[in-house]
């Protein structure tokens, strides 16, 4: 029997917390479908079940094979939740893929591969906070700048705007 050992699974769960809450803080301000508490509750959930399968399953690479697999498919459905089609736009991918990524957070750090989870967790910080911006950004200047020469091409063929 193992001994009752809580340390080094309540700082991972601690850890995996933490991380996701930057990326959920980012999906909840931007008012996206899964926020503060959706983030944090998948790392914690996907490190959790990781943690606990190692500790049945010790070397018995098919058992966490599976748990991996179920992680994967269950956070994509989780995810699957998030998006949503309105016409022709297409909502919420990027929370989509986020929650996704905050799984892979999760079993990184449950895995003890904390490099791999601060790596995951800096790149979809840089892509939700500096990134997505700079997108919206570019795309409201197309937007302005398509809309000013729509503008432009109508007041050119207006003859009450023509000269003189």
């Amino acid at each position: 029997m193992q001994a009752f050992d809580i340390l080094p699974h309540f700082v991972a769960l601690i850890i995996a917390f933490l991380l996701a809450l930057p990326i959920g803080w980012n999906r909840e301000r931007e008012d996206r479908s899964a926020g503060l508490r959706t983030f944090p509750l998948v790392a914690v959930a996907s490190c959790g079940f990781v943690q606990a399968a190692e500790s049945f399953a010790l070397d018995e690479g098919e058992v966490m094979t599976g748990v991996l697999e179920g992680l994967i498919t269950g956070v994509g459905f989780i995810g699957g939740g998030a998006i949503l089609k309105h016409g022709t736009s297409v909502l919420g991918t990027a929370t989509a893929a986020s929650l996704w990524v905050t799984g892979a957070i999760g079993v990184a750090v449950g895995l003890g591969a904390l490099d791999v989870a601060v790596t995951l967790a800096a790149l979809t910080a840089i892509t939700l906070f500096v990134i997505s911006p700079l997108s919206s950004h570019r795309g409201d200047v197309v937007a302005q700048q398509k809309n000013g020469l729509d503008q432009g091409a109508d007041e050119a063929n207006d003859p009450d705007q023509a000269d003189g």
